[in-house]
């Protein structure tokens, strides 16, 4: 399946229409034919989608513009979900599960979510941390609850890692990085924030008639 025909089915099931409907309208989108245009003059060279189908989403051209937006975003997604996977392919880290995982993503946030671990930043203390060989200090510490970090810590320190405090540091570094860039932890707090998430705001004491 091609990347349009991928499109045009996603948009399609969404609005309950056929792609190849959607596949008229955006051919007329891509030709420069504006919105209102298509509205008002080509419903039926859409292949006659119905009124009912056109007030789900509002009214004709609230519609028309949802279906150029999300036109718009779908194809910025197939390029950056190609883009992704190149790049974590020309880093030799592009497992099976990893690809199946890039391609079922339906959303920019997901992708990127998943691309946070192989995106090229500059140089971390968790970086630094594991180049110091405090990784397995890590390990050591989720795999034992019951041990005393600060023991298993002894086992670490050298000539870059002079104290315990240092190396329990450093497992710290490595394990707020990780977190931080698990796509499935993010995916679950987004969704949280997302549901449950109450923002309030209030004017500046003394900023009472401009509102800020």
């Amino acid at each position: 399946m091609t990347v349009a025909d991928r499109i045009a089915c996603i948009i399609a099931n969404e609005i309950s229409a056929q792609t190849e409907q959607v596949h008229a309208t955006v051919a007329m989108l891509d030709k420069g034919d504006t919105v209102p245009f298509v509205a008002r003059y080509r419903k039926e060279a859409t292949g006659g989608l119905d009124d009912t189908q056109l007030r789900n989403l509002s009214e004709r051209l609230g519609y028309l513009r949802k279906l150029a937006e999300r036109l718009d975003y779908l194809r910025d997604l197939e390029k950056r979900r190609a883009s992704i996977l190149g790049e974590i392919q020309s880093q030799g880290k592009l497992t099976d599960a990893l690809a199946r995982s890039i391609e079922k993503a339906d959303t920019k946030s997901v992708l990127e979510d998943l691309y946070l671990p192989y995106k090229p930043k500059r140089r971390t203390k968790a970086m630094i941390a594991r180049e110091n060989g405090l990784g397995p200090l890590l390990c050591s510490i989720l795999g034992d609850r019951r041990a005393d970090p600060a023991v298993l810590a002894q086992s670490y320190l050298s000539g870059s890692v002079e104290t315990v405090k240092d190396a329990l540091n450093g497992a710290r570094d490595i394990l707020v990085e990780e977190l931080g860039e698990n796509a499935a932890l993010l995916g679950r707090l987004r969704q949280v924030m997302q549901q449950d998430a109450l923002i309030t705001s209030r004017v500046t004491s003394g900023k009472e008639e401009s509102g800020v």
